[in-house]
């Protein structure tokens, strides 16, 4: 804090002097260093508004004000009339405050002293990591608001009548200006100047300028005996102030010897205990002539101010100076004195006596603290959070002896605390915290500092320390991961866990609220005082399994504190999903004669459960006589190879179980559809035999259809196309008879005119693929009016049947050729016969054995197909049976 008493600055005037020496640009540390005392100095000029800026301490110091805590800057409390400026505490920007500042009145005697105004103000950082103390020195410069003043509205210079054109006389009552440099007085001159005087302006050895008057032309007092005008001070300011006074020029009769002083400038030292009379210092001035003319007296010039002049008297016969008065607080540390030495009608000689006041300590010691903490009536609040080495005060120890010698100050008390000397300044002492302060161990100390001096005299001084309670702990949970274990399909609102924080601080700084992460999913409700989790609706395993979400604790403390713990939420699974197959029901094609137990086709089935609960089981329903499945894999196999004429189509039900309790399963129906394969030749069902003969009358036309021969194959589609050809005829003309290749009718191409048997073979073929499947019959045409004789036709037949059969592949490449004669076809007709009725014996056994056999599995085939859906008849077909049990009845007619 400043203390600034009397015209003059504080008694650390001085000791600032010496120490601006360096400006400090080091960082700022991140630990208070008091051995450390920075200063900073800035220039302003004086009368500048309030809020103008002076400067940034912050930025000088190149601090960074980004950190965390903020960096704050506090200047020592001063009274309103001394407040010239204001500080920001964030920024560190100091301004001009309501008080203008007025170099003149602030630094009265900084023109005679030579040196500037200087404000001194200390600075302190905070908070304690990243404490300083700043010496900031304020250089007020001078702006020109004041105009030259003489001390006097008239001054009277004497010239002697006698005197020299270009003799100069000084005019002592010059005019002053309280501003500083060239803002001062800078030049004389004169309204008028009657012809015989002008003006002229020297600069003596303490840099005043005195206006000299200069005598141009000779002076007769006879006829003027004194000249009236005005003289003008001009200072050097934009644009020039003016001073004016009356100059009054009185011309005297002549001295031609005038006193001169033997030192012009004296130096004198003033301590405060000096006592009131002391002989400070005697000028001495002398005077060549003698008599009247020699007498000197010493008088102050009109520039020394009325309180140095009651301060320091001065003998005018011997030019003594003694202390007139009191050395105290209010006096000022530096006095001027211009001395002039007067003799009869000479111009005074001008000496100057520069007294220096040095002070000392008067009265007891004094303990003068200055908080830096909070502080009021004597008290100081500190927060618990402060970190050790935290200042708390400044102890400033005045009216101690010049030396300081065996003074002592001391600190009393119990606590984390300590006093040090602070460097680099004297009678400094800081104190300081040591340990972080705890509210919960403590709340209070009543610490003192104690001042002994070498005469044994104690001063103390007390300071009661109160420790804030300050929100320095978060709350904590009582576990940092919260597992729960819940069962899918929960009703809502489910109570889930209770979580449990702490708070070591007291009030509301100890209250915690609990709220969920912003990653926590919304069905999940956590009650902010008592921190109970829910879930507002039903879990589903199969949707979710897992929830991890983040759960926050905060105190109600300034700035909130909170701590994190995390929550996982695994859903149970619950049998509450069937098995379900990938599709609806399943087709599978397979061609026919597919061997046993191979891979028909895989059913894959699902279930959304887990563990036994998604463990599926297939099983057949229907049909595992046939069929067989993989449980596991799912794989359906036949036991046995599948023949698609007896049944193309099975349809099955196929039945998936999983493995929960009570366990939970599905239907599906698989449809097996047998691809057909050529494996079946054509069967002919008419003509029935290769023994049956038809009748044809010599005169039938050309065109007429004789017959048809009927076939049917039990496979499908081009395997079932059925195509007819002749591929061997025998008997009658060549080219009599054509067949129809669709249809299998036989009809009659030219007139008959032999009589006998006409045998065609003919070659019944499918479509099938890769090789066509056929089969062939022999097709007997007996040309006559009538059947005379019977078992002769008969032996025709089984002899034609026989020749046919060693000749059939001849038949396949060759062509027929011309019938040959009777006797050709016949030579041993009587053994031919007994032979061929040997032959038809048999095969008349055979076919009925053959007939017999087929019509029952056709029955039973018939029968299966009806019941199972699998294949019908084409209409054809069944007309065609018709057809031919038509045709074979006529033949056992004939």
């Amino acid at each position: 804090m400043f203390n600034k008493t009397g015209p003059g600055l504080s008694s650390r005037g001085v000791l600032w002097g010496l120490c601006i020496l360096l400006l400090y640009t080091s960082p700022l540390c991140c630990f208070a260093n008091f051995s450390q005392a920075k200063e900073l100095v800035y220039k302003i000029k004086e009368g500048l508004p309030s809020g103008t800026l002076i400067g940034s301490v912050g930025s000088d110091l190149h601090l960074d004000l980004s950190l965390d805590p903020h960096v704050l800057f506090n200047l020592p409390q001063k009274k309103p009339s001394d407040q010239y400026v204001t500080l920001n505490s964030t920024t560190g920007q100091l301004f001009t405050s309501g008080n203008e500042i007025d170099r003149e009145t602030l630094c009265p005697d900084s023109s005679e002293y030579k040196q500037g105004c200087v404000l001194s103000l200390d600075v302190f950082v905070l908070p304690q990591q990243y404490f300083q103390l700043v010496k900031v020195k304020i250089l007020v410069e001078d702006v020109n608001d004041n105009r030259p003043r003489f001390p006097t509205g008239e001054i009277r210079v004497s010239v002697p009548e006698n005197t020299q054109v270009n003799a100069r006389f000084a005019v002592e009552q010059s005019a002053t200006d309280p501003d500083l440099g060239f803002h001062g007085v800078q030049t004389y001159w004169l309204v008028n100047d009657f012809g015989v005087f002008t003006l002229d302006v020297e600069e003596n050895e303490g840099g005043e300028l005195t206006p000299f008057l200069i005598v141009t032309d000779e002076l007769d007092r006879e006829r003027q005996e004194e000249y009236v005008t005005d003289i003008i001070a001009e200072d050097g300011g934009l644009p020039p102030l003016l001073g004016t006074a009356t100059l009054r020029i009185i011309i005297t009769d002549v001295n031609d010897n005038c006193p001169q002083f033997t030192e012009s400038q004296v130096n004198v030292t003033l301590y405060g205990n000096t006592t009131k009379g002391e002989h400070l210092s005697r000028l001495h001035a002398f005077d060549p002539d003698q008599g009247a003319n020699a007498v000197i007296s010493y008088a102050y010039s009109d520039r020394v101010p009325r309180e140095a002049r009651a301060l320091f008297h001065l003998d005018r016969i011997t030019g003594v100076i003694k202390l007139a008065g009191q050395i105290n607080t209010a006096t000022g540390k530096f006095y001027k004195l211009t001395v002039l030495a007067n003799g009869p009608g000479c111009v005074p000689a001008v000496a100057t006596v520069t007294v220096h006041v040095i002070r000392v300590a008067s009265g007891p010691p004094v303990i003068t603290p200055r908080y830096i903490a909070a502080e009021k009536d004597g008290v100081v609040t500190m927060k618990e959070s402060e970190p050790p080495f935290s200042p708390i005060a400044f102890f400033t120890v005045k009216n101690t002896d010049q030396r300081g010698q065996g003074t002592e100050c001391l600190l009393e008390g119990s606590g984390p605390f300590r006093l040090t000397p602070y460097k680099r300044l004297k009678n400094e002492y800081l104190l300081e915290t040591t340990e972080p302060l705890d509210y919960e161990q403590r709340q209070d100390y009543e610490l003192t500092v104690v001042l002994r001096n070498p005469r044994g005299l104690v001063i103390k001084s007390f300071v009661k320390i109160l420790v804030l309670d300050e929100n320095d702990n978060a709350p904590v949970f009582k576990q940092s991961l919260y597992e729960v274990s819940v069962e899918e399909n929960n009703p809502p609102n489910s109570f889930l866990t209770q979580l449990q924080a702490t708070d070591q601080d007291s009030e509301a700084r100890g209250e915690v609220i609990y709220t969920l992460g912003s990653d926590a999913p919304s069905i999940f409700l956590l009650e902010r005082l008592t921190g109970v989790l829910t879930v507002s609706t039903s879990l589903d395993r199969e949707e979710k399994q897992t929830y991890r979400f983040m759960v926050r604790a905060v105190d109600r403390g300034t700035p909130r504190r909170e701590s994190i713990a995390t929550v996982v939420i695994t859903v149970l699974d619950r049998n509450d999903n069937s098995p379900r197959f990938i599709n609806k029901d399943f087709t599978f094609f397979v061609p026919e004669n597919f061997p046993g137990f191979g891979e028909i086709g895989v059913l894959s089935v699902t279930d959304a459960d887990a563990g036994e609960n998604g463990w599926v089981a297939l099983s057949i329903v229907n049909g595992s006589d046939i069929f067989v499945i993989d449980a596991g894999r799912g794989a359906l196999r036949a036991r046995t190879p599948l023949d698609r004429e007896q049944q193309g189509t099975y349809y099955l039900w196929i039945e998936a179980v999983d493995g929960g309790e009570p366990s939970l399963s599905c239907l599906t129906v698989v449809t097996v559809l047998l691809l057909d394969v050529n494996d079946n030749p054509p069967v002919v069902l008419f003509p029935q035999s290769n023994q049956s003969y038809m009748l044809v009358l010599p005169s039938t036309l050309p065109g007429t259809s004789i017959t048809e021969v009927y076939a049917v194959d039990k496979d499908t589609g081009m395997n079932a196309v059925i195509a007819y050809s002749i591929i061997k005829r025998k008997g009658g003309e060549p080219g009599s008879f054509d067949i129809d290749p669709d249809t299998g009718n036989i009809t009659l191409k030219r007139e008959l005119s032999d009589r006998g048997l006409y045998s065609l073979l003919v070659k019944v073929s499918d479509h099938g693929q890769p090789e066509p499947l056929h089969s062939t019959v022999l097709v007997n045409l007996f040309v006559n009016e009538t059947v005379s004789n019977e078992s002769y036709i008969q032996s025709l037949l089984t002899g034609e049947e026989v020749e046919i059969q060693m000749e059939e592949k001849q038949w396949y490449v060759g062509k027929l050729t011309e019938r040959p004669g009777r006797e050709d076809l016949f030579p041993c007709q009587p053994l031919i016969i007994a032979l061929s009725v040997t032959c038809l014996g048999l095969f008349c056994i055979v076919v009925t054995l053959t007939a017999y056999i087929c019509c029952r599995k056709l029955k039973k085939w018939r029968k299966r197909q009806m019941k199972r859906l699998e294949v019908e008849m084409p209409l054809k077909v069944n007309g065609d049976v018709r057809d031919a049990d038509r045709k074979r009845t006529e033949i056992s007619n004939i």
